[in-house]
């Protein structure tokens, strides 16, 4: 993140940000794993609590996305329940707030959904921000745009999108490389007994114990309190950056990471954003269930 992220008190609020500072110039002490399915609506809802937690507490961990290959082992030509796939997409929406169109898997499924974790592999491979990006850009393009994301030709518009070097993506997308870096992530899914999507497992590098698993959906807090459990203090959240500069860093959000991260109600952050289209600093994208916005640079 570019913008400030300091200050951390123990349990009992006296100020430790000195005893922390070598570990947050050069080793982060909590590391999570979230392990991931570009198909999963789950995934996409967790978005808004991935980017607050970044936020207020960025400075303590790094996250390492695991593609699980739950759903992408799904094949559209065998697996007859498009019905039955938009009905889980569509109440995922109205639930959590992040728009997903159910009428993908009627009008426009996505044909071979492991090409999109094995493109994943392959934008990590220009390093995990990368990787990171791509995946955000997939997500984009399957529950905003209906699109099929196994195809080649999205799957090169969403590598663009993330700025990556396409020559190189290209080459790598069916290399050995992108293929054992998939395999490995199969692999780790089964070791840590992960069988259900979205899965986080949150460790603690700097103390020898074991991971904390959350399977599933929560609220924020009970991700805040694991972390503040991890850490064995409980630091004070960063201060949240200007709008404009959020918007800036991430290039698209959805009113409901938007709420999330700024701790506003709905209603408010449809004012405040509406505010921003009128100076014409983002604009709209209409989507199925709420809203979504693009800065413009």
């Amino acid at each position: 993140m570019s913008w400030n992220q300091t200050g951390l008190t123990s349990s009992n609020h006296t100020n430790t940000s000195a005893t922390y500072s070598y570990i947050d110039y050069v080793q982060k002490p909590i590391e999570i794993y979230v392990f991931i399915d570009p198909l999963c609506a789950e995934c996409w809802s967790l978005e808004p609590y991935l980017k607050k937690l970044s936020v207020e507490y960025g400075r303590f961990f790094t996250i390492r996305q695991i593609v699980s290959g739950h759903l992408t082992s799904l094949n559209t030509d065998t697996f007859d329940k498009p019905k039955k796939l938009k009905e889980i997409w569509e109440k995922t929406a109205k639930r959590t707030g992040m728009s997903c169109d159910g009428d993908l898997w009627v009008d426009n499924p996505v044909t071979y959904p492991w090409i999109a974790s094995l493109a994943i592999k392959a934008a990590e491979l220009q390093g995990k921000k990368a990787g990171k990006l791509f995946y955000r850009k997939l997500q984009e393009n399957l529950f905003l745009k209906k699109q099929d994301i196994s195809t080649e030709e999205v799957l090169t518009q969403c590598a663009q999108e993330a700025k990556l070097d396409i020559e190189e993506f290209e080459k790598d997308l069916f290399s050995p490389s992108a293929q054992k870096a998939f395999q490995c992530d199969l692999k780790l899914t089964r070791e840590m007994d992960v069988d259900y999507i979205p899965t986080i497992v949150f460790f603690n590098q700097i103390i020898e114990e074991e991971g904390i698993k959350i399977s599933g959906l929560y609220p924020y807090d009970i991700y805040e309190l694991v972390l503040k459990e991890m850490l064995q203090r409980t630091p004070i959240p960063s201060v949240k950056p200007p709008l404009e500069q959020f918007l800036e860093h991430y290039e698209i959000v959805g009113t409901k990471e938007i709420s999330v991260v700024y701790d506003w109600s709905l209603t408010k952050t449809e004012k405040e954003m509406k505010k921003l289209q009128f100076q014409q600093i983002v604009e709209r994208i209409p989507a199925k269930y709420g809203s979504f916005w693009k800065y413009i640079s």
